[in-house]
């Protein structure tokens, strides 16, 4: 597997030899997804932190209802796990779903430690990803409070532009909170708006 996407992504925020690369790759393990198949259920440990090279992934929950609820999309170049499983290592309460047929890199949590003390800065690359996640899921929940559908949806196709289009709409519906027939009537009005 060609590993250029992922030392391009740990690339933005520090810098490594090529000793350093070689060691961080020899700690990943690939990994190959179907549509549908799930990476994590819940009620499982997350074991992994999942870097997307291929496809596209979700995370979402399913309230009492039955009613999904998706937390994050993760085409090429995100990554996703469930933090809260991942960093206690008690059952997490997501699924992480292939919304097509995906392929990842997978950082195992133990391999994970070795790789903080083997090259160090690697905690200052995680502690950043993991505070944009914080902010961006706060953000998130700000947004639900005070954002009309609209605007959540305006956000959401800035967010993923390079998936907006290929998502189904009930994920997207359900990702802004809104039903998907009103979200037919936001993407209509969208692409008015860009015909003009």
């Amino acid at each position: 597997m060609n590993h250029k996407l992922i030392l391009n992504n740990i690339s933005k925020h520090i810098s490594l030899d090529k000793e350093e690369e070689k060691f961080f790759i020899s700690l990943l393990e690939s990994r190959k997804v179907k549509r549908k198949e799930f990476l994590l259920q819940t009620g499982d440990i997350c074991r992994h932190s999942a870097f997307v090279t291929d496809g596209c992934m979700r995370a979402y929950t399913i309230d009492e209802n039955g009613f999904e609820h998706i937390l994050q999309f993760a085409p090429p170049d995100w990554w996703i796990a469930d933090m809260y499983s991942l960093i206690t290592q008690k059952p997490g309460n997501l699924f992480i779903e292939a919304m097509e047929e995906s392929e990842m890199l997978l950082l195992p949590k133990e391999e994970q430690e070795k790789l903080y003390v083997g090259i160090p800065k690697f905690e200052r690359f995680f502690r950043i990803i993991t505070e944009n996640s914080l902010v961006s899921n706060r953000q998130r929940v700000m947004d639900n409070l005070s954002l009309t559908a609209k605007q959540r949806y305006e956000k959401f196709c800035s967010a993923y532009p390079t998936v907006f289009n290929t998502i189904p709409q009930k994920h997207i519906a359900a990702y802004i909170g809104v039903t998907p027939e009103f979200l037919s009537k936001l993407k209509a009005e969208r692409e008015r708006q860009f015909e003009i």
